[in-house]
């Protein structure tokens, strides 16, 4: 078994800006967003849960994204806004071990949970008469149990792999969180065996879900065509369109991060990506699946009389 013998108990997150200014109005941004993100989020399972009409699969697998935004925000956020107004920039060794495992955790769980809806948006267009059948309450809670086990099974072999590093190098992450490549980089010793564990994170939580989406879509799309009326086709088409947006605002983001060519330091721009997939993607999620969305406006007219 591979043992850790690193000397560092701490890490320094230098996180967006030193200017005192410039945290306190990030700290207002970050506040402001988190808070949309709990209130939008718990709203929407609470809708989902108290109004029978959407005790259907999709909104099922809905309700189950908002509970993974809540976490995957919640994970990050709070270490943020503490990194703004206090001078205590450190995160212990333990700590930067639990934020890299859960987030992960999270952010794996909810790739393929983005997956899962990808079928069922398959089987609700292209097998409509086959649907209430194929998707009964049983499957849908075997996927999202799949995308939660899958998603931390796969991302504590990643875990264990990076801390099992040696870090014996400076301590300082310029970033606003544990991610692979600053852990990497602090790393001494011999680290290319690790590109294994970056292709092995990238296949099998980002490329598979990525290729099964990619597959559903195209079925989805064929069907779609073959539909006559453009007023059937548009009807067709918006039964998809919000989860359309959701996968390519979140795959968009985590490829771009991970495939990028990066110097040795982690741009703004990296960390404005950075950002969007793990705290703005988790305040939007509610908004693209409840704005043009009766029936969870319907519902939530019935919860405020």
């Amino acid at each position: 078994m591979e043992t850790s013998n690193h000397t560092v108990t701490e890490f320094i997150l230098l996180g967006f800006t030193t200017d005192p200014t410039m945290q306190l109005i990030l700290f207002a941004l970050f506040f402001g967003v988190y808070s949309v993100t709990v209130v939008g989020n718990v709203t929407l399972m609470v809708l989902i849960c108290n109004d029978p009409r959407l005790h259907t699969p999709m909104y099922f697998f809905i309700s189950n994204l908002a509970f993974l935004d809540f976490w995957y925000s919640s994970v990050y956020t709070p270490k943020i806004l503490t990194t703004c107004i206090s001078e205590d920039k450190s995160i212990s060794f333990a700590g930067c071990v639990a934020q890299f495992f859960f987030s992960g955790g999270f952010g794996c769980s909810e790739c393929y949970l983005l997956a899962a809806m990808a079928y069922d948006r398959y089987m609700a267009i292209s097998k409509p008469l086959l649907y209430s059948q194929t998707m009964s309450f049983k499957l849908c809670v075997f996927l999202v149990a799949a995308s939660y086990l899958g998603g931390f099974i796969n991302h504590s072999v990643v875990t264990k792999k990076t801390f099992s590093m040696n870090f014996c190098h400076d301590n300082i992450i310029d970033d606003f969180f544990c991610d692979v490549f600053p852990l990497v980089k602090l790393a001494c010793g011999r680290r290319d065996g690790y590109q294994i564990v970056l292709y092995y994170l990238l296949t099998a939580n980002v490329i598979a879900p990525a290729l099964l989406i990619l597959a559903s879509y195209v079925f989805i799309i064929a069907t779609i065509l073959r539909i006559r009326s453009t007023q059937g086709r548009l009807k067709a088409f918006s039964t998809c369109s919000s989860h359309l947006v959701s996968v390519t605002l979140y795959y968009g983001s985590i490829l771009y991060n991970y495939f990028h060519p990066r110097p040795g330091y982690a741009t703004d721009g990296d960390k404005i990506v950075s950002t969007f997939y793990t705290v703005v993607f988790p305040m939007l999620n509610p908004m693209i699946y409840s704005l043009r969305n009766k029936d969870v406006k319907e519902a939530l007219k019935k919860l405020l009389k």
